[in-house]
């Protein structure tokens, strides 16, 4: 059981109702919070020491993942989601990750591959600190600048939306071992790669990096099923 956030006010209401959802998050890819169980919003409330605002938003946050059944005035029911399921989302997401690596590597402008690097550059010090959540961050803005620089809208906007399926698995695999500095190490290989040109090697690293995040996501739920 999570201890209470701090005091919420409408500075932090926003932060409030991510830190609640990343919580929900990793006890529902755990199996803590099983399918079917209900999530009552007066009740989230009290444990995260927030009003029902926050709590509210982070369900709702849930519910467009599919994590969470939405019940009108009352709050949630954690959705079914096997193992099996799971595995196949990140099959699918791998091989359109896979395409838009592929492309964005002979199509991005310098600009834009100037902007991976930064990116990837700043990643270092949030690894070497442990902080899973602004990884998190990061990594969703180093891959999202991989499907713009596509320069194919229908293809960036398929990426988004079943990458947005699978936001909460991803981000709880970083939790498995050392998945965080692997993961880091996998973005250095596909950047080597993009900078050489050469995108076929690009995008089957890129396919690699996926399905080893499903793994370590499999590993994850492993670890923490309940006794």
């Amino acid at each position: 059981m999570a201890k209470g956030f701090e005091t919420e006010d409408d500075d932090d209401r926003a932060l409030l109702s991510d830190r609640i959802r990343n919580a929900l998050t990793d006890e529902i890819a755990a199996g803590t919070l099983v399918a079917g169980a209900a999530l009552d919003e007066q009740q989230l409330a009290d444990r995260f020491g927030a009003s029902r605002t926050p709590v509210r938003e982070a369900l709702r946050q849930l519910a467009a993942g599919g994590l969470v059944e939405l019940r009108a005035r009352r709050g949630g029911v954690v959705t079914r989601m096997t193992p099996e399921r799971i595995m196949d989302m990140f099959e699918t997401v791998a091989e359109i990750e896979a395409v838009c690596v592929r492309l964005a590597t002979y199509r991005m402008t310098p600009l834009e591959r100037s902007r991976l690097i930064e990116l990837h550059e700043l990643s270092r010090p949030i690894v070497e600190s442990g902080d899973f959540d602004a990884y998190d961050s990061f990594n969703r803005q180093f891959h999202q600048t991989i499907y713009h620089a596509t320069h194919n809208g229908f293809l960036a906007e398929q990426a988004i939306t079943i990458r947005n399926r699978l936001n909460a698995f991803r981000r709880t695999q970083l939790r498995q071992g050392e998945r965080l500095s692997r993961s880091r190490d996998e973005h250095e290989a596909i950047m080597q790669a993009i900078a050489e040109g050469d995108g076929e090697m690009a995008s089957r690293r890129m396919r690699a990096h996926m399905l080893n995040a499903a793994t370590s996501l499999s590993r994850f739920i492993e670890a923490n099923k309940p006794a």
